[in-house]
C-alpha cells in the first residue's frame, strides 16, 4: 500500500529502512486518544532510543494533525492522514463493538482519563467508530501489536516496543 507520511515518504519504503512504531488513533477528540498521545510523548525518548520511528495514523488533514500533535509535545513526529481508513483496514483494524465503546470499564476510564488526567472530550475529528491500534512494523511485517479490547485500553508503549524488537532479532 503506497501511503505517504506528512514528509512525503512512502510507508512501504520507510518500513524497509526503519523499525516503525505505528499508532492508529480513533479520532483526535477522543479522550483515550488524547491520553495515548500524552503517553507516547512521555515514552518518546525511550522508544526512539530503542531505534523506533514514531508514526501516527489519523483521519484528519495533516495541518490539523500537526497542531494537535504539537499540543501533546509531539512536534516533528511523522504522521499519515488516512481519511478513508484504507491503512486502518490494511492493518486489520475494524469498527468498535458496542461493548468496546460503551462497556462499564470505559465509563470508569473516561472519568480517570478525561477528568482526573485532564484530557476531556473533544469534537470528533475522524471516525468515532474506528478501533485504534498500535504496531511495531519493519520490512513490511508486523512484529508486534497491541490488540485493543476496549477503546479505553491504555497500552504500555515501551513493553509493546520491546516485545516487537525481540521478534526482529
Amino acid at each position: 500500500m503506497d501511503i505517504r507520511t506528512n514528509r512525503g515518504e512512502l510507508l512501504s519504503e520507510l518500513s524497509e529502512e526503519r523499525k516503525l512504531f505505528l499508532i492508529f488513533l480513533r479520532h483526535f477528540g477522543c479522550t483515550f486518544c488524547r491520553e495515548t498521545m500524552a503517553e507516547v510523548a512521555k515514552s518518546r525518548q525511550t522508544l526512539e532510543d530503542m531505534g523506533l520511528t514514531l508514526v501516527f495514523v489519523h483521519m484528519v488533514d495533516g495541518d490539523v494533525a500537526d497542531q494537535i500533535l504539537g499540543v501533546y509535545d509531539l512536534q516533528g513526529v511523522r504522521h499519515i492522514s488516512d481519511p478513508h481508513q484504507r491503512l486502518y483496514g490494511h492493518f486489520g483494524l475494524g469498527k468498535v463493538s458496542f461493548k468496546a465503546l460503551f462497556g462499564i470499564r470505559n465509563w470508569y476510564r473516561a472519568f480517570v482519563a478525561g477528568l482526573v488526567k485532564g484530557h476531556l472530550v473533544g469534537k470528533p475529528a475522524g471516525d468515532p467508530f474506528q478501533m485504534p491500534g498500535i504496531f511495531v512494523y519493519h520490512k513490511r511485517q508486523i512484529l508486534n501489536t497491541f490488540d485493543y479490547k476496549y477503546v479505553s485500553d491504555l497500552p504500555e508503549m515501551p513493553l509493546i516496543a520491546a516485545q516487537g524488537l525481540r521478534v526482529a532479532k
